[in-house]
């Protein structure tokens, strides 16, 4: 398996593989127990007319687990994708377990309804930036919360978490009376449950001396406990030169992991 802990990156442009018309649903429940959740548990749907059996990319949307919105990136349309933008509860209206659930949730709300825009149930990829790396890695190795909606994580086409925490998230900690820079890893960390059978992972960093808290160390801690436990199917890049916000030049490395693992297919 290729390593690869330190990488510079070109802003490139990726060739289209498809380029028909898209279209886009706005706002979709797909969680609605009381107001708050009718409000903020919805997804906005990007997809190519006429399109059938496309990878999926879930992607949640950063902010600390306290704010911002469900997006749906311009630089990951370019592959022909239906790409999904989430959008979930905040703490401290509710906890971090229960947003984690919600991210769950809205796995389960595209595995059943996916098909109708294009995309394929066996090809779903989750994606997301900050807080919404710390949730699809959450989803993708703590195998309870799928399996709550009767859906095995392994089945995941990959996992692609941009900058996400790897230990127990700060907000939590926070919600707890512990500091940012305590470092805790316990059933809220998604390195607490690293295993040799979840799906195949793309683990995105900035910069070591530019990321947020450690970040970086982080994710490096969580790729090599990954590659311990016998994991065949993880790389970590660290991008050089980006700080947390280094989405723009992480975005083609998503497209790519996707693109090889769907030639394997």
């Amino acid at each position: 398996m290729k390593k690869i802990l330190l990488l510079v990156v070109a802003l490139v442009g990726v060739v289209a593989l498809y380029g028909a018309e898209r279209e886009r649903v706005n706002g979709i429940n797909y969680r609605a127990d009381d107001e708050y959740s009718q409000k903020m548990c919805r997804v906005d749907v990007s997809y190519e007319k006429g399109a059938k059996d496309r990878p999926v990319i879930v992607w949640f949307h950063g902010g600390g687990l306290t704010g911002g919105g469900r997006e749906i990136p311009q630089a990951i349309l370019r592959d022909g994708a239906v790409v999904v933008g989430v959008g979930y509860r905040f703490s401290p209206q509710v906890k971090v377990k229960q947003i984690i659930d919600d991210a769950a949730k809205a796995v389960e709300w595209v595995y059943n309804n996916v098909e109708q825009y294009g995309g394929s149930r066996e090809k779903i990829y989750l994606s997301g930036h900050s807080a919404g790396g710390y949730l699809v890695s959450m989803v993708a190795l703590d195998k309870s919360y799928l399996a709550k909606y009767c859906l095995d994580a392994d089945k995941l086409a990959g996992v692609i978490p941009f900058s996400g925490q790897a230990i127990t998230h700060f907000e939590e900690r926070r919600s707890r009376g512990i500091s940012d820079k305590q470092p805790i890893v316990d059933s809220l960390a998604p390195m607490y449950h690293v295993r040799a059978d979840a799906p195949p992972i793309l683990i995105l960093s900035g910069d070591r001396e530019l990321e947020m808290l450690g970040r970086y160390e982080e994710n490096a801690y969580m790729w090599r406990m990954l590659r311990l436990v016998g994991h065949k199917d993880v790389t970590l890049y660290e991008l050089d030169g980006y700080g947390h916000n280094m989405c723009e030049p992480a975005y083609p490395l998503l497209l790519k992991f996707i693109r090889e693992h769907e030639e394997k297919r």
